[in-house]
């Protein structure tokens, strides 16, 4: 999401989703489509196409998909998110977010 480059911690994390969701008018559109988890004993990957849409606080519109993958570590016996990151493609020749794509 926004800066810093990196989050690190349970609530570094939380702030930035929760000043992601603060930017908008309620209500916030998030659907999840394509998930696919892969799990052994201990360690899982996650993964899917996700869609952010609503309207924010100034009234511009917002219909944007994003890509999430998440880590997550069994440790005793609790299942934890390690790892998670959402992103968007970029066009390498411009430094531009593609925000304009759809599956």
């Amino acid at each position: 999401m926004g800066p810093p480059l990196r989050h690190v911690g349970a609530e570094a994390k939380w702030k930035n989703w929760a000043g992601l969701f603060a930017a908008f008018q309620n209500p916030v559109g998030y659907e999840v489509h394509d998930l696919a988890i892969n799990v052994s004993d201990d360690v899982a990957f996650a993964y899917s196409l996700n869609r952010v849409s609503g309207a924010f606080k100034d009234g511009r519109r917002a219909d944007h998909w994003v890509r999430w993958t998440a880590c997550l570590c069994k440790i005793d016996g609790t299942w934890l998110i390690a790892h998670d990151h959402v992103s968007v493609p970029l066009d390498v020749m411009s430094g531009r977010a593609l925000l304009d794509l759809k599956p």
